[in-house]
């Protein structure tokens, strides 16, 4: 894994916990020469992962969408700033960058784009390990409601265990180099039968 997509607040939260933890995942890519893509703002969890790795001086990739490219949002230090016209450009944009994604807490933004890189490898259009740092048990409910899918029949149990799930930086990203990807039946093939 040569880059990594990171989803996640434009807000800090209110426990230090996640702020620490972002800091330690900025510090585990420098260890592990990793480059973040991100969303491209210097606010929130965005803004203290990006500044983590620009003090180690790691690379940093930002894209934002033209609209939230104001002084107030986007980083005016990383290493380049891709600008999309929209947010679905951004998503394919990143898509073509990173090798693997990460969840850390945020809100629908955050689940947005992590859903999108699980239906990504579950359509076996991609095979990237998609992870979520379960930091303080942020995702624990999240993480139910995906057991329930799987219980109602509207998920694959071989499909949910596609994300990558840790408390642990350092296991997450181990976790992550190792991912091999399932094999998937491509659902165009099917629908093209």
């Amino acid at each position: 894994m040569k880059k990594v997509a990171v989803f996640c607040g434009s807000s800090i939260g209110f426990n230090e916990i996640y702020r620490n933890e972002a800091i330690k995942l900025g510090n585990c890519f420098i260890e592990n020469n990793i480059g973040l893509v991100y969303g491209g703002g210097k606010i929130g969890m965005m803004g203290i992962i990006a500044d983590t790795m620009i003090e180690k001086k790691g690379s940093v990739i930002g894209v934002i969408p033209g609209l939230l490219r104001h002084e107030e949002v986007a980083h005016t230090n990383i290493t380049e700033m891709i600008v999309t016209k929209t947010m679905s450009k951004r998503k394919v944009k990143i898509s073509k960058l990173v090798d693997g994604y990460i969840a850390l807490p945020g809100g629908f933004g955050t689940l947005d784009e992590i859903f999108e890189a699980l239906t990504l490898g579950q359509l076996g259009i991609e095979n990237k390990p998609v992870g979520i740092l379960n930091t303080n048990g942020f995702f624990n409910h999240l993480i139910l409601q995906l057991d329930v899918m799987v219980t109602e029949g509207y998920l694959k149990q071989s499909n949910k265990e596609m994300l990558i799930i840790s408390e642990n930086v350092t296991d997450l990203v181990a976790q992550m180099f190792n991912y091999k990807a399932p094999e998937m039946t491509k659902i165009i093939n099917k629908v093209v039968r």
